[in-house]
């Protein structure tokens, strides 16, 4: 674990930095401190492989439930897709819809190529042991193998979008891990990361401390954590 302090600047070092250095706990802690207590998306949001982990700047792209197949059913979907910058995370908002998977391999492989570092997708996915051999990471509400033709269309991306209960805006910082997803806006980040590592580093001694055998009361005295 690095012992440097953590980058300030909105890049990819960011992304590293948290994905190496912190984990969705401390960082939900850090936004609580701050005032920001609705920050972690619906227990429902899970990772499609266990080891799935990332960090970085949302693109968000929303979907509604369709009915019918229109002309160009993939059209915006393309663009928003191609519009992935490196670092950024797909945040996909699809109003709880259940009716399609709207991600799946090939969107993966897209991403994966333009820089992206993952996806969280508020709706259903598919060709998972695909996604996990490509290694690229996915969060979601459940898997489905049914394609999103004519049954939803992405509407606009890099709007303001709910996704697992959080309302999650273009450029803010994404983090994913076993334990879930959190949202950190995007005039927060330099101070939640810099609270979450400093919290890191007291877990680490109190651990240290309880290892040996310490009482978990004079250890919280001492830190402050739990």
């Amino acid at each position: 674990m690095s012992t440097t302090p953590p980058p300030q600047q909105h890049d990819i070092a960011v992304c590293e930095f948290a994905e190496q250095n912190l984990y969705t706990a401390v960082v939900s802690d850090a936004l609580d401190q701050l005032g920001a207590r609705n920050q972690a998306m619906r227990e429902y949001i899970r990772p499609v492989y266990p080891q799935a982990r990332m960090a970085g700047w949302a693109r968000t792209i929303t979907c509604s439930d369709l009915y019918h197949i229109p002309e160009d059913p993939y059209g915006i979907e393309i663009e928003a897709v191609d519009s992935l910058l490196p670092g950024e995370v797909a945040v996909v908002g699809t109003q709880n819809s259940i009716r399609n998977a709207p991600w799946g391999e090939l969107l993966s492989t897209a991403s994966k190529a333009r820089g992206a570092r993952g996806a969280v997708i508020d709706g259903l996915v598919r060709d998972v042991e695909k996604i996990r051999d490509l290694g690229f990471p996915v969060f979601a509400t459940g898997i489905k193998p049914v394609d999103s033709m004519g049954r939803g269309l992405v509407t606009a991306y890099q709007v303001p979008v709910e996704c697992g209960g959080v309302l999650v805006h273009p450029g803010d910082f994404v983090f994913s891990d076993f334990d879930g997803t959190v949202v950190i806006p995007k005039a927060m980040v330099p101070e939640v990361i810099a609270l979450a590592h400093d919290k890191v580093t007291r877990e680490n001694n109190s651990r240290d401390e309880l290892m040996k055998g310490a009482y978990l009361r004079d250890v919280f005295k001492k830190y402050g954590v739990l």
